[in-house]
Protein backbone atom coordinates (compact mmCIF):
# COMPACT_ATOMS: atom_id res chain seq x y z
CA UNK A 1 0.00 0.00 0.00
CA UNK A 2 1.53 3.31 -0.91
CA UNK A 3 2.27 5.94 1.45
CA UNK A 4 0.59 9.35 1.60
CA UNK A 5 1.09 12.91 2.38
CA UNK A 6 -1.94 14.43 3.99
CA UNK A 7 -2.95 17.00 0.98
CA UNK A 8 -3.80 20.64 2.31
CA UNK A 9 -1.63 20.79 5.64
CA UNK A 10 0.94 23.29 4.03
CA UNK A 11 3.76 21.27 5.31
CA UNK A 12 7.21 22.18 2.86
CA UNK A 13 9.08 18.75 2.77
CA UNK A 14 12.32 18.71 1.97
CA UNK A 15 11.46 16.38 -0.94
CA UNK A 16 8.70 17.12 -3.00
CA UNK A 17 8.07 14.03 -5.35
CA UNK A 18 7.07 11.62 -3.29
CA UNK A 19 4.58 10.89 -0.14
CA UNK A 20 5.85 10.22 3.19
CA UNK A 21 4.21 7.98 5.65
CA UNK A 22 2.33 9.59 8.80
CA UNK A 23 4.75 8.61 11.73
CA UNK A 24 1.92 7.79 14.88
CA UNK A 25 3.92 6.30 17.29
CA UNK A 26 8.03 4.87 18.24
CA UNK A 27 8.74 2.56 20.91
CA UNK A 28 12.47 1.11 21.05
CA UNK A 29 13.85 0.48 17.78
CA UNK A 30 10.78 0.37 15.77
CA UNK A 31 7.98 2.96 14.09
CA UNK A 32 4.60 2.77 13.44
CA UNK A 33 2.71 4.60 10.93
CA UNK A 34 -1.08 5.82 10.92
CA UNK A 35 -2.21 2.40 9.14
CA UNK A 36 -0.66 0.10 11.70
CA UNK A 37 2.69 -0.87 9.64
CA UNK A 38 5.83 -0.68 11.70
CA UNK A 39 9.58 0.17 10.64
CA UNK A 40 12.13 -1.04 12.12
CA UNK A 41 14.38 2.19 12.20
CA UNK A 42 17.97 1.23 11.54
CA UNK A 43 19.41 3.99 11.68
CA UNK A 44 17.57 5.92 14.28
CA UNK A 45 16.37 8.51 11.53
CA UNK A 46 19.29 10.61 10.47
CA UNK A 47 21.77 8.83 13.06
CA UNK A 48 19.40 10.29 15.96
CA UNK A 49 17.71 8.09 18.00
CA UNK A 50 20.58 6.64 19.93
CA UNK A 51 18.70 5.43 22.69
CA UNK A 52 15.40 4.37 21.43
CA UNK A 53 12.07 5.64 20.78
CA UNK A 54 9.98 6.24 23.88
CA UNK A 55 11.86 6.41 27.23
CA UNK A 56 9.85 8.56 29.79
CA UNK A 57 12.52 9.31 32.06
CA UNK A 58 13.75 11.62 29.15
CA UNK A 59 10.79 12.60 28.63
CA UNK A 60 9.39 13.51 31.79
CA UNK A 61 12.48 15.51 32.29
CA UNK A 62 12.01 17.66 29.49
CA UNK A 63 8.23 18.25 30.71
CA UNK A 64 9.22 18.95 34.22
CA UNK A 65 12.13 21.67 32.55
CA UNK A 66 9.23 23.22 30.35
CA UNK A 67 7.19 23.48 33.47
CA UNK A 68 9.51 25.29 34.82
CA UNK A 69 11.72 27.92 32.98
CA UNK A 70 11.53 26.80 28.91
CA UNK A 71 13.93 29.74 27.91
CA UNK A 72 16.24 32.25 29.02
CA UNK A 73 18.88 34.19 27.13
CA UNK A 74 21.87 32.78 27.06
CA UNK A 75 24.14 35.98 26.55
CA UNK A 76 22.51 36.88 30.16
CA UNK A 77 21.73 34.19 32.21
CA UNK A 78 22.84 30.78 32.52
CA UNK A 79 20.52 27.71 34.06
CA UNK A 80 20.74 24.09 35.63
CA UNK A 81 20.43 22.03 32.96
CA UNK A 82 23.14 23.83 30.78
CA UNK A 83 25.43 23.58 33.69
CA UNK A 84 24.64 20.06 34.65
CA UNK A 85 25.46 18.86 31.24
CA UNK A 86 28.95 20.64 30.76
CA UNK A 87 29.34 18.66 34.34
CA UNK A 88 28.59 15.30 32.84
CA UNK A 89 30.11 15.64 29.13
CA UNK A 90 33.35 16.95 31.38
CA UNK A 91 32.96 13.36 32.73
CA UNK A 92 32.44 11.46 29.62
CA UNK A 93 35.09 13.56 27.17
CA UNK A 94 38.62 12.70 26.80
CA UNK A 95 40.71 15.08 29.11
CA UNK A 96 40.99 18.26 28.38
CA UNK A 97 37.90 18.60 26.65
CA UNK A 98 36.28 21.32 29.30
CA UNK A 99 34.15 23.44 27.74
CA UNK A 100 31.16 23.25 25.91
CA UNK A 101 29.38 25.67 23.79
CA UNK A 102 25.71 23.78 23.15
CA UNK A 103 23.23 24.99 20.30
CA UNK A 104 20.57 23.25 18.10
CA UNK A 105 22.03 21.28 15.60
CA UNK A 106 25.02 19.63 13.67
CA UNK A 107 25.53 22.14 11.10
CA UNK A 108 25.41 24.80 14.05
CA UNK A 109 28.36 23.42 16.03
CA UNK A 110 30.44 23.39 12.75
CA UNK A 111 29.83 26.49 11.67
CA UNK A 112 30.43 27.81 15.54
CA UNK A 113 33.62 25.44 15.83
CA UNK A 114 35.08 27.09 12.75
CA UNK A 115 34.02 30.61 13.39
CA UNK A 116 36.03 29.69 16.83
CA UNK A 117 39.14 28.46 15.44
CA UNK A 118 39.20 31.55 13.25
CA UNK A 119 38.93 34.17 16.51
CA UNK A 120 41.19 31.70 18.38
CA UNK A 121 43.82 33.35 15.75
CA UNK A 122 43.08 36.60 15.46
CA UNK A 123 42.40 36.72 19.38
CA UNK A 124 46.38 35.33 19.57
CA UNK A 125 47.82 38.11 17.54
CA UNK A 126 47.91 35.55 14.34
CA UNK A 127 45.05 37.11 12.14
CA UNK A 128 46.59 35.59 8.85
CA UNK A 129 45.79 32.20 9.53
CA UNK A 130 42.34 32.57 7.88
CA UNK A 131 41.96 29.60 5.37
CA UNK A 132 40.27 25.64 5.83
CA UNK A 133 41.17 22.40 5.24
CA UNK A 134 38.90 19.73 4.44
CA UNK A 135 38.08 15.59 3.22
CA UNK A 136 36.50 14.83 0.07
CA UNK A 137 34.73 12.77 0.46
CA UNK A 138 33.06 14.63 3.21
CA UNK A 139 30.36 16.37 4.99
CA UNK A 140 29.77 18.85 7.84
CA UNK A 141 26.41 20.70 7.66
CA UNK A 142 23.90 22.79 5.70
CA UNK A 143 25.22 26.85 7.15
CA UNK A 144 26.87 28.01 4.82
CA UNK A 145 30.34 28.08 6.36
CA UNK A 146 29.61 24.20 7.22
CA UNK A 147 29.28 23.37 3.45
CA UNK A 148 32.10 25.15 2.81
CA UNK A 149 33.95 21.97 4.05
CA UNK A 150 31.20 19.69 2.90
CA UNK A 151 32.27 17.83 -0.38
CA UNK A 152 28.93 17.98 -1.64
CA UNK A 153 28.74 18.67 -5.21
CA UNK A 154 24.92 19.01 -5.74
CA UNK A 155 25.28 21.44 -2.96
CA UNK A 156 27.41 23.17 -4.21
CA UNK A 157 26.68 23.33 -8.10
CA UNK A 158 23.99 25.77 -6.49
CA UNK A 159 25.44 27.55 -3.27
CA UNK A 160 29.21 27.71 -4.71
CA UNK A 161 29.24 30.86 -5.25
CA UNK A 162 28.51 31.65 -1.49
CA UNK A 163 30.79 29.22 0.10
CA UNK A 164 34.21 30.18 1.46
CA UNK A 165 37.03 28.93 -0.75
CA UNK A 166 38.54 25.82 1.15
CA UNK A 167 41.50 23.28 0.35
CA UNK A 168 41.10 19.83 0.11
CA UNK A 169 42.46 16.01 0.78
CA UNK A 170 41.09 12.63 -0.39
CA UNK A 171 39.75 10.96 2.88
CA UNK A 172 41.25 7.61 4.03
CA UNK A 173 39.31 4.37 1.86
CA UNK A 174 40.59 1.08 2.85
CA UNK A 175 38.22 -0.33 0.93
CA UNK A 176 39.25 1.81 -2.41
CA UNK A 177 42.87 2.79 -1.39
CA UNK A 178 46.03 0.94 -0.85
CA UNK A 179 47.42 1.17 2.50
CA UNK A 180 51.27 3.71 0.91
CA UNK A 181 48.30 6.06 -0.60
CA UNK A 182 48.96 9.74 0.54
CA UNK A 183 45.67 9.15 1.44
CA UNK A 184 46.22 6.88 4.00
CA UNK A 185 48.34 8.64 6.20
CA UNK A 186 49.06 12.21 6.92
CA UNK A 187 50.75 13.28 4.05
CA UNK A 188 47.99 14.38 2.19
CA UNK A 189 47.84 16.91 5.15
CA UNK A 190 50.93 18.20 4.91
CA UNK A 191 51.51 18.53 1.45
CA UNK A 192 48.15 20.77 1.33
CA UNK A 193 49.29 23.28 4.38
CA UNK A 194 52.62 23.35 2.83
CA UNK A 195 50.89 24.42 -0.16
CA UNK A 196 48.44 26.89 1.47
CA UNK A 197 50.85 28.18 3.55
CA UNK A 198 50.69 27.30 7.49
CA UNK A 199 51.00 30.71 8.23
CA UNK A 200 47.70 30.56 6.18
CA UNK A 201 45.97 27.79 7.69
CA UNK A 202 43.27 27.69 10.70
CA UNK A 203 41.94 24.66 10.73
CA UNK A 204 41.39 21.03 9.67
CA UNK A 205 38.01 19.58 9.91
CA UNK A 206 37.62 15.69 9.47
CA UNK A 207 35.20 13.12 10.61
CA UNK A 208 37.26 10.94 13.08
CA UNK A 209 35.28 8.17 11.81
CA UNK A 210 33.55 8.63 8.81
CA UNK A 211 30.15 9.35 8.27
CA UNK A 212 26.73 8.80 5.15
CA UNK A 213 29.67 10.46 3.03
CA UNK A 214 32.69 7.14 3.12
CA UNK A 215 30.12 5.05 4.10
CA UNK A 216 31.42 4.68 7.88
CA UNK A 217 35.42 4.26 6.79
CA UNK A 218 37.36 3.48 9.47
CA UNK A 219 40.96 5.26 8.90
CA UNK A 220 44.21 3.15 9.89
CA UNK A 221 45.35 2.73 13.31
CA UNK A 222 48.17 5.52 12.93
CA UNK A 223 45.89 8.02 10.75
CA UNK A 224 44.47 10.24 13.67
CA UNK A 225 48.03 10.23 15.25
CA UNK A 226 50.15 11.37 12.16
CA UNK A 227 47.66 13.93 11.36
CA UNK A 228 47.91 15.59 15.37
CA UNK A 229 51.55 15.60 15.02
CA UNK A 230 51.23 17.36 11.65
CA UNK A 231 48.89 20.13 13.18
CA UNK A 232 50.99 20.29 16.37
CA UNK A 233 54.29 21.03 13.65
CA UNK A 234 52.73 23.65 11.37
CA UNK A 235 50.80 25.41 13.86
CA UNK A 236 46.73 24.17 12.91
CA UNK A 237 43.50 23.93 15.09
CA UNK A 238 42.27 20.11 14.82
CA UNK A 239 38.38 20.07 14.78
CA UNK A 240 37.11 16.56 15.11
CA UNK A 241 32.83 16.58 13.86
CA UNK A 242 31.85 13.67 16.11
CA UNK A 243 28.27 15.34 15.14
CA UNK A 244 27.38 11.78 13.71
CA UNK A 245 30.15 9.28 15.08
CA UNK A 246 30.15 11.00 18.55
CA UNK A 247 28.02 10.07 21.95
CA UNK A 248 28.91 6.76 22.16
CA UNK A 249 28.01 5.44 18.67
CA UNK A 250 31.32 3.46 17.48
CA UNK A 251 31.73 1.84 21.37
CA UNK A 252 33.70 4.90 22.82
CA UNK A 253 31.89 7.92 23.99
CA UNK A 254 33.95 10.00 21.13
CA UNK A 255 35.39 7.82 17.97
CA UNK A 256 38.51 9.80 18.09
CA UNK A 257 39.21 7.82 21.72
CA UNK A 258 39.81 4.81 19.53
CA UNK A 259 43.29 6.38 18.21
CA UNK A 260 44.33 7.95 21.42
CA UNK A 261 44.46 11.70 20.20
CA UNK A 262 42.88 14.98 21.54
CA UNK A 263 42.01 17.73 19.09
CA UNK A 264 41.50 21.53 19.79
CA UNK A 265 38.16 21.80 19.38
CA UNK A 266 35.06 18.78 19.18
CA UNK A 267 31.35 19.36 17.89
CA UNK A 268 28.72 16.60 19.18
CA UNK A 269 25.22 16.29 17.88
CA UNK A 270 22.65 13.85 16.63
CA UNK A 271 22.69 11.40 19.48
CA UNK A 272 23.81 14.08 22.18
CA UNK A 273 20.43 14.13 22.99
CA UNK A 274 18.86 10.56 22.11
CA UNK A 275 16.70 12.45 19.83
CA UNK A 276 14.72 13.76 22.30
CA UNK A 277 15.34 17.82 21.61
CA UNK A 278 17.50 19.24 19.06
CA UNK A 279 21.14 19.83 20.57
CA UNK A 280 24.48 20.00 19.73
CA UNK A 281 27.70 20.68 21.39
CA UNK A 282 30.81 22.45 20.26
CA UNK A 283 33.36 21.59 22.95
CA UNK A 284 36.88 23.25 23.03
CA UNK A 285 40.08 22.92 25.39
CA UNK A 286 40.94 26.02 27.64
CA UNK A 287 43.80 26.47 24.94
CA UNK A 288 40.92 27.89 22.81
CA UNK A 289 38.63 29.43 25.28
CA UNK A 290 41.51 31.27 27.78
CA UNK A 291 42.80 33.04 24.05
CA UNK A 292 39.33 34.61 24.02
CA UNK A 293 39.26 35.59 27.58
CA UNK A 294 42.39 37.18 27.95
CA UNK A 295 41.35 38.57 24.64
CA UNK A 296 37.91 40.43 23.53
CA UNK A 297 36.24 38.55 26.17
CA UNK A 298 33.74 37.08 24.33
CA UNK A 299 32.84 34.31 21.40
CA UNK A 300 31.47 36.10 18.29
CA UNK A 301 28.58 33.71 17.74
CA UNK A 302 25.50 33.36 18.94
CA UNK A 303 22.25 31.88 18.46
CA UNK A 304 18.95 32.40 19.77
CA UNK A 305 18.04 28.50 21.30
CA UNK A 306 22.44 28.74 22.48
CA UNK A 307 22.21 26.93 26.02
CA UNK A 308 18.83 27.05 26.14
CA UNK A 309 17.52 24.97 29.67
CA UNK A 310 14.76 22.97 27.56
CA UNK A 311 17.20 21.40 25.07
CA UNK A 312 20.04 20.89 27.48
CA UNK A 313 17.53 19.37 29.57
CA UNK A 314 16.79 16.72 27.49
CA UNK A 315 20.70 16.31 26.91
CA UNK A 316 21.29 15.76 30.09
CA UNK A 317 18.69 13.41 30.71
CA UNK A 318 20.07 11.75 27.61
CA UNK A 319 23.35 11.43 28.95
CA UNK A 320 22.32 10.51 32.78
CA UNK A 321 20.38 7.70 31.30
CA UNK A 322 23.14 6.17 28.82
CA UNK A 323 25.62 6.26 32.00
CA UNK A 324 23.14 4.25 34.15
CA UNK A 325 21.71 1.73 31.70
CA UNK A 326 25.61 1.36 29.99
CA UNK A 327 24.94 2.05 26.85
CA UNK A 328 28.16 3.07 25.26
CA UNK A 329 29.57 -0.47 26.76
CA UNK A 330 26.64 -1.82 24.82
CA UNK A 331 27.31 -0.65 21.84
CA UNK A 332 30.14 -1.54 21.56
CA UNK A 333 29.39 -5.36 22.16
CA UNK A 334 26.38 -5.49 19.84
CA UNK A 335 28.73 -3.30 16.96
CA UNK A 336 30.65 -6.45 17.21
CA UNK A 337 27.33 -8.66 16.56
CA UNK A 338 25.97 -6.15 14.14
CA UNK A 339 29.33 -6.05 12.16
CA UNK A 340 29.43 -10.17 12.30
CA UNK A 341 26.17 -10.96 11.08
CA UNK A 342 26.98 -8.34 8.26
CA UNK A 343 29.81 -10.33 6.87
CA UNK A 344 26.90 -12.87 5.60
CA UNK A 345 25.66 -9.65 2.73
CA UNK A 346 29.46 -9.62 1.27
CA UNK A 347 28.36 -13.19 -0.72
CA UNK A 348 25.48 -11.04 -2.20
CA UNK A 349 26.71 -9.65 -6.04
CA UNK A 350 26.01 -6.38 -5.42
CA UNK A 351 27.76 -5.63 -1.83
CA UNK A 352 31.76 -4.79 -2.26
CA UNK A 353 31.97 -3.68 1.23
CA UNK A 354 30.37 -3.99 4.59
CA UNK A 355 32.50 -1.53 7.32
CA UNK A 356 31.94 0.75 10.77
CA UNK A 357 32.70 0.30 14.04
CA UNK A 358 30.48 -0.25 16.93
CA UNK A 359 26.90 0.52 16.17
CA UNK A 360 27.69 2.74 12.90
CA UNK A 361 27.85 0.73 9.40
CA UNK A 362 27.95 1.39 5.73
CA UNK A 363 27.37 -1.09 2.83
CA UNK A 364 28.87 -0.18 -0.37
CA UNK A 365 27.38 -1.64 -3.47
CA UNK A 366 29.41 -2.33 -6.94
CA UNK A 367 28.30 -3.07 -9.97
CA UNK A 368 31.58 -5.70 -10.22
CA UNK A 369 32.93 -7.48 -7.20
CA UNK A 370 36.54 -8.01 -8.68
CA UNK A 371 36.73 -4.58 -10.03
CA UNK A 372 34.86 -2.69 -7.67
CA UNK A 373 33.38 -0.71 -10.50
CA UNK A 374 30.58 1.26 -8.82
CA UNK A 375 26.72 1.06 -10.40
CA UNK A 376 26.02 4.25 -12.91
CA UNK A 377 24.89 7.20 -11.25
CA UNK A 378 21.73 6.95 -13.73
CA UNK A 379 20.29 3.90 -11.80
CA UNK A 380 20.25 6.02 -8.66
CA UNK A 381 21.08 2.48 -6.97
CA UNK A 382 20.94 3.80 -3.16
CA UNK A 383 17.86 5.60 -3.43
CA UNK A 384 15.97 3.04 -5.42
CA UNK A 385 17.44 0.64 -2.30
CA UNK A 386 16.28 3.28 0.20
CA UNK A 387 12.67 3.27 -1.04
CA UNK A 388 12.46 -0.61 -0.95
CA UNK A 389 13.93 -0.76 2.05
CA UNK A 390 11.18 1.33 3.72
CA UNK A 391 8.44 -1.48 1.53
CA UNK A 392 10.09 -3.49 3.52
CA UNK A 393 9.91 -2.02 6.88
CA UNK A 394 13.57 -1.23 7.48
CA UNK A 395 14.97 2.29 7.50
CA UNK A 396 18.24 3.38 6.12
CA UNK A 397 20.15 6.25 5.30
CA UNK A 398 21.05 6.35 1.52
CA UNK A 399 24.58 7.85 0.29
CA UNK A 400 25.67 8.60 -3.36
CA UNK A 401 29.12 9.43 -4.94
CA UNK A 402 31.63 8.38 -2.70
CA UNK A 403 33.48 6.64 -5.01
CA UNK A 404 34.91 9.34 -7.87
CA UNK A 405 32.34 12.26 -6.50
CA UNK A 406 29.85 10.92 -8.70
CA UNK A 407 29.10 7.08 -8.46
CA UNK A 408 29.06 5.25 -5.96
CA UNK A 409 26.38 4.16 -4.04
CA UNK A 410 26.26 3.46 -0.13
CA UNK A 411 23.59 2.51 2.43
CA UNK A 412 24.50 3.28 6.19
CA UNK A 413 23.06 1.75 9.72
CA UNK A 414 23.25 3.27 12.67
CA UNK A 415 20.11 1.43 14.76
CA UNK A 416 19.86 2.76 18.79
CA UNK A 417 22.10 1.27 21.10
CA UNK A 418 19.33 -0.63 22.57
CA UNK A 419 18.79 -3.06 19.41
CA UNK A 420 18.51 -6.54 20.30
CA UNK A 421 20.31 -9.59 18.48
CA UNK A 422 17.13 -10.96 17.25
CA UNK A 423 16.45 -7.29 16.14
CA UNK A 424 19.84 -7.18 14.34
CA UNK A 425 19.19 -10.43 12.47
CA UNK A 426 15.93 -8.87 11.18
CA UNK A 427 17.24 -5.98 10.02
CA UNK A 428 20.06 -7.97 7.74
CA UNK A 429 17.37 -10.57 6.62
CA UNK A 430 15.47 -7.42 5.73
CA UNK A 431 18.49 -5.55 4.10
CA UNK A 432 19.00 -8.59 1.72
CA UNK A 433 15.15 -8.68 0.61
CA UNK A 434 15.43 -4.91 -0.13
CA UNK A 435 18.52 -5.45 -1.74
CA UNK A 436 17.08 -8.44 -4.20
CA UNK A 437 13.96 -5.99 -4.75
CA UNK A 438 16.19 -3.30 -6.07
CA UNK A 439 18.36 -5.37 -8.18
CA UNK A 440 15.17 -6.02 -9.94
CA UNK A 441 13.70 -2.47 -10.02
CA UNK A 442 17.37 -1.62 -11.53
CA UNK A 443 16.96 -4.74 -13.99
CA UNK A 444 20.88 -5.81 -12.79
CA UNK A 445 21.78 -9.00 -13.64
CA UNK A 446 22.92 -11.34 -10.71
Amino acid sequence: MPARRYPGTGVFYRALDREFPLIVKGEGCWLTDDRGRRYLDAVGGAYVASLGHGVGEIADAVAAQLRKVAYVNGTAFTNEPAEGLAAELRTLNPKGLDFAYFLSSGSEAVEAALKLARQFWVESGRPGKRKLIARAPGYHGNTLLALSVSARESYRKIYGPWLVPAAWIPAPDAYRRTSDDPAMTAEALETAILKEGAEAVAAFIAEPVGGSSTGASVPPPAYWREIREVCDRHGVLLVADEVLCGSGRTGRWTALEHFGVLPDLMTLGKGLSGGYAPLSAVVATERVTAALAKGSGAFQHAQTYSHSPAICAAGLAAVRYLKSHGLVERCARLGAVLHDKLKALLDHPAVGDARGLGLLAGVEFVADKKTKAPFPRKLRFAETFAARALDAGLVVWPNAGNADGQDGDLALLAPPFIVSEAELDELVARFKTALDKTLEACHVRR
